[in-house]
């Protein structure tokens, strides 16, 4: 209510009642205000009731809201089910226009505010996380898969003859199949083995560019979040290598929000070298539903300062050093190049989280994930050691780890391993992975070996565990008594089991062989081209 309405209510019911109901109505408007203002996440989280509040007065601001409102057009929010209508607090015009989705709907200011809102606390959030350096972001109704291929769309406007992405290879069917969804060709760069850690072959990206030709790379595709054992790719030298060759760079953050490592490598590689866009989800990295993502945009490095001396007249008579060209925002691009107007849903979700965890709650959950992965660790290195496997030396690798299975292919049957993945899953383990490191599949029509390992011939079988966001002590502890059930019930089943290192199987190296000579031809066939 406003001020006139509360002195009619004072005439009614007694002063005193009404002066304290509008100074708590005021507490609700200031922090508004404040958000209008300062367009950041609050540094305390909000009530849910003032949450609330503030989104049925945006909400009241979209046309299908408006008291007495007549809608002849073919879009005009109509909500059948009072179930819906209550789940999306009145919001049904989704967001954006038809030629660009972050464009402002003219029938729907409330959703409107909340987009451009939305996307300011976003990048606020990606600067507490350690992305010192975000200049733009925007929030996509689209998963972290989709969001790779419009960015891949949008940057192809700029380099229309390009061709193909070099992949540093990552065994994750979402980031590959964006490519070619982009019309593009993926030039896999294979990883290398650096004692238990697969890392960037930075030297084999390089070479990759240079064989193809510059000018037929649309960018670098790197990934900061993956599972163990591959590490973060080695973003910063990447960066350098796009800037020397001149050719754009993605970054897939997928879940890499939650990392202090990963985030700040991306600051580093935006400072030093080239950065077109980072991805990441905001599902993972935020704790709402699947369907959204974050596109961001880097401040652009700042030229090298050199020691000055007395201009002389032969320099004042050379032309100065131009700057380079200024590439056109891809968070803008990317607006441009969605098609139509799209759901309001994700991004209603993390207005919604962001204000309900503040600063506080934010730093919090990070500061929680961080003890969360140490407890991990010291868990599963405890129950590694008590059957005969160990941790693997993945010290690039913050969110993900592993253990080795090599007590699971008793008599060098490594088919045996992918048992524990079921044993778990039936005891309500989620989210583990089991990789055998054998066996060849197909993915986005290019074959390969040991998928799941992020290498043709992984020396070891082994299982994974990640501690993400929202995280608790409690479910590790659950967590590794059932793992270590699990190596009790198999040794039962197979008494012969014993946590001995498996023969080598020649098998896998003789796929690797063949997939790799598939792969020379392959690159071979498009160097004719």
């Amino acid at each position: 209510m406003n001020d006139a309405n509360f002195k009619l209510a004072a005439q009614l019911i007694d002063r005193a009642y009404v002066d304290q109901a509008r100074q708590a109505r005021r507490v609700t408007e200031q922090l508004l205000k404040n958000l209008l203002a300062q367009r950041a996440i609050p540094e305390q989280g909000w009530d849910d009731s003032s949450v609330e509040l503030v989104l049925r007065e945006l909400a009241a601001m979209d046309s299908n809201n408006f008291p007495g409102n007549v809608g002849v057009g073919e879009r005009e929010a109509r909500i059948y089910s009072k179930l819906v209508a209550s789940r999306n607090f009145g919001l049904g015009h989704g967001i954006g226009r038809s030629g660009d989705v972050m464009a402002v709907q003219p029938k729907a200011a409330g959703s409107s505010l909340i987009v451009q809102l939305t996307n300011y606390m976003a990048s606020h959030a990606l600067r507490l996380a350690g992305f010192s350096n975000v200049k733009d972001c925007v929030v996509l109704p689209a998963a972290t898969g989709m969001a790779l291929t419009l960015t891949m769309i949008a940057l192809r406007q700029q380099r229309p003859a390009a061709t193909h992405v070099v992949w540093p290879r990552i065994d994750q069917k979402t980031c590959l199949k964006a490519i070619p969804t982009a019309g593009l060709t993926p030039l896999v760069v294979e990883n290398t083995l650096e004692g238990d850690e697969l890392r960037t072959d930075v030297e084999g990206v390089e070479r990759a560019i240079q064989e193809l030709g510059p000018e037929r790379v649309l960018c670098i595709l790197s990934t900061t979040s993956c599972f163990a054992p591959r590490a973060h790719d080695k973003v910063e030298e990447l960066a350098r290598l796009a800037q020397k060759h001149d050719v754009g760079h993605i970054v897939n953050n997928a879940y890499g929000v939650m990392s202090r490592s990963c985030m700040g490598a991306i600051a580093a590689a935006a400072a030093s070298g080239r950065v077109d866009a980072v991805v990441q989800s905001t599902d993972k990295n935020f704790q709402v539903p699947v369907g959204g993502a974050i596109i961001a945009t880097a401040k652009a490095p700042k030229p090298k300062q050199k020691g000055r001396r007395p201009a002389s007249d032969g320099d004042r008579a050379q032309t100065p050093p131009q700057p380079p060209a200024r590439r056109p925002d891809l968070c803008v691009e990317v607006s441009r190049v969605y098609p139509g107007r799209a759901s309001g849903a994700p991004c209603l979700d993390l207005f919604i989280t962001l204000l309900s965890m503040g600063v506080e709650g934010f730093r919090s959950a990070l500061s929680e994930r961080v003890e969360c992965m140490e407890y991990l660790r010291e868990k599963l290195v405890a129950v590694a050691a008590a059957n005969g496997e160990r941790m693997l030396a993945t010290k690039h690798n913050t969110i993900s780890m592993a253990i080795t299975l090599n007590t699971f292919c008793a008599g060098g049957d490594r088919g045996a391993t992918s048992m524990l993945g079921s044993m778990l899953f039936s005891r309500f383990v989620s989210g583990t992975r089991v990789v055998t490191t054998g066996g060849s599949k197909k993915v986005a029509g290019l074959q390969f070996v040991g998928y799941g390992a992020h290498a043709d011939a992984y020396p070891e079988p082994y299982m994974t565990a990640a501690a993400a966001m929202g995280m608790r002590k409690a479910e590790v502890d659950t967590f590794v008594q059932r793992l270590q059930a699990v190596f009790d019930e198999f040794r039962k089943q197979h008494p012969a089991a014993l946590p001995a290192e498996p023969e080598p199987e020649p098998e896998p190296e003789s796929q690797a062989a063949e997939v790799a000579e598939e792969r020379r031809k392959g690159r071979a066939e498009v160097l004719m081209q």
